[in-house]
C-alpha cells in the first residue's frame, strides 16, 4: 500500500449487531459446508475400493464443483432481485441429498452425478445466507470471520466422520453423511428463520430513524481484481484438499487414517486463520491481510514439498491451511463494499464461488499426477498465491458500506 493508503486505514468496528441470530445462521453453514469437505475425504476410499485413477478421483472434485461454479453467480443476482431467503434450507438439504447418494451404486457416473446436485446445493446456499450474514454482522469484518469459520468448520469435521464410516462400512455407506444436515434443517433453520424475522423487524426500524445515505456505485474494477485473486487461491486450495490426504499416503507412506488426520488438520488450521483474518483486517486493514495470506502461503507450500516424514508435513499442513484461510472472509467483506448495490452478487462470488470454481483446475493437476508424480502436481500449486498476489497489488480500501 501507498503511504497516502495507508494513512486512510483506520481501526475498524468490530462491534457484531445481531450476535444470536448470526451465531445460528452459523450453524447451518457448518452443516452445508460439511459436504464439501466430505469430497476430498471420500477419494482415498474411491481410489481403494474402486480403483480410481487420479484422474478420475480429481473427476469427482470437478463434479462438486463445476455446475456449482456455473449457476453459484446466477443465484447471486436473483437473491439481488429477489431476496429468495427459503435457498438457504433448500440449499441445505440438496446438499445433503447429493452426498447421501453418492455411494449408492457402484457406477461412477452415478457418484459424479450425485456429488454435483451437493454442489448445486451449496451454490444456492451461499449467497442468500452471506446477505443475511452481512446484515447480521454489520461492517465487522469479525463477525463474517464468524460465518465463513462454520464453513471452515463444516470441512474440517468431514474427514473426522467420514473417515470412520467410510473405513467401518465401505463407501457405500454415504446416506449415514446425510443425517446430520437433515436434523440442523429440522431444528437449526426454523430457530433461524423465526430470529432473522425479529432482525429484519429491527432494522426497519432503525432504517425509519435513520436518514438514507447517498448510494455509492459498484466499482467493477476493483472487484474484478478481487475476483482474480479469489480464483486463483481456490484453485491453490483445492489442489491442496485433493492431494494432502493422498500425498501423505502415497508419498510419505502414511496411512488412511493419517491422511484424513492431516486433511482435518488443514481445514481446522484455516478455522483459526479465518478468524485472525478477521480480527486483523479490523485492525490493519483488509487488502493488508489479504496480501499476508497470500505470501505465507509459499513457505508453507515449500515446507510440504520438502518435508522428509509426516511430523514434518503435518506441520507444513498448519501453515498452509491458516494461510489459505486467512483472506477467507476479508474477501467477502471487500467484494460486498465494492457492489454496495449488489450484494448477493458480490457474496455468490467472493464466498460461494471461491469455495468452488477452484475445483475446475483439479482434474488437471490429477492428470499431472498421473504423470508425472504427486510431487510435480503439488508444486505446480505454488504458482496460484503469486497470481493472487499480483491481483492484490490492483486492491484499495473501499468506504465500508
Amino acid at each position: 500500500m501507498t503511504r497516502a493508503e495507508t494513512a486512510t486505514v483506520a481501526p475498524r468496528s468490530s462491534r457484531i449487531p445481531h450476535r444470536g441470530p448470526l451465531g445460528l445462521l452459523v450453524g447451518t453453514h457448518v452443516f452445508v459446508d460439511f459436504h464439501q469437505g466430505a469430497v476430498p475425504a471420500m477419494l482415498p476410499f474411491l481410489v481403494a475400493e474402486r480403483h480410481y485413477t487420479y484422474t478420475a478421483a480429481t473427476g469427482i472434485t470437478l463434479a462438486a464443483t463445476l455446475l456449482s461454479s456455473l449457476v453459484q453467480p446466477g443465484f447471486g443476482v436473483l437473491t439481488d432481485r429477489h431476496q429468495i431467503r427459503w435457498l438457504v434450507g433448500a440449499g441445505l438439504i440438496v446438499a445433503a441429498a447429493g452426498i447421501g447418494l453418492s455411494g449408492v451404486g457402484t457406477s461412477y457416473a452415478l457418484t459424479w452425478v450425485a456429488i454435483a446436485l451437493s454442489g448445486v446445493g451449496v451454490a444456492a446456499y451461499h449467497p442468500e445466507a452471506t446477505r443475511a450474514a452481512r446484515g447480521m454482522a454489520g461492517n465487522s469484518v469479525k463477525g463474517m470471520s464468524m460465518f465463513s469459520v462454520g464453513g471452515t468448520v463444516g470441512v474440517a469435521v468431514a474427514p473426522l466422520v467420514v473417515t470412520p464410516v467410510l473405513a467401518a462400512w465401505g463407501v457405500g455407506a454415504t446416506p449415514l453423511l446425510a443425517i446430520p444436515a437433515v436434523c440442523a434443517f429440522l431444528v437449526l433453520y426454523p430457530l433461524w428463520v423465526r430470529a432473522r424475522r425479529r432482525v429484519q423487524i429491527a432494522q426497519a426500524s432503525a432504517r425509519r430513524r435513520t436518514p438514507a445515505a447517498a448510494p455509492r456505485p459498484d466499482d467493477w474494477r476493483r472487484f474484478g481484481w478481487l475476483t482474480g485473486a479469489v480464483i486463483a487461491r481456490s484453485v491453490c486450495y483445492f489442489g491442496l484438499a485433493s492431494f494432502v490426504a493422498l500425498y501423505l499416503i502415497h508419498h510419505l507412506g502414511g496411512s488412511a487414517a493419517v491422511g484424513g488426520a492431516a486433511l482435518t488438520v488443514f481445514v481446522g488450521a484455516g478455522a483459526a486463520g479465518n478468524m485472525l483474518g478477521g480480527v486483523l483486517a479490523d485492525r490493519i486493514g483488509r487488502v493488508r491481510t489479504v496480501r499476508l495470506g497470500y505470501v505465507i502461503m509459499l513457505p508453507g507450500l515449500a515446507g510440504f514439498l520438502l518435508a522428509p516424514n509426516v511430523a514434518v508435513a503435518f506441520v507444513a499442513v498448519v501453515v498452509l491451511g491458516a494461510a489459505s484461510f486467512l483472506p477467507f472472509a476479508v474477501h467477502v467483506n471487500l467484494g460486498q463494499d465494492y457492489l454496495p448495490n449488489r450484494i448477493g452478487t458480490a457474496s455468490g462470488v467472493t464466498l460461494g464461488l471461491a469455495m468452488s470454481v477452484g475445483g475446475l483446475a483439479a482434474p488437471v493437476f490429477g492428470t499431472l499426477a498421473d504423470a508425472a508424480g504427486l510431487v510435480a502436481a503439488v508444486a505446480a500449486l505454488a504458482v496460484f498465491p503469486l497470481v493472487s498476489l499480483a491481483c492484490s497489488l490492483g486492491l484499495r480500501e473501499p468506504a465500508p458500506h
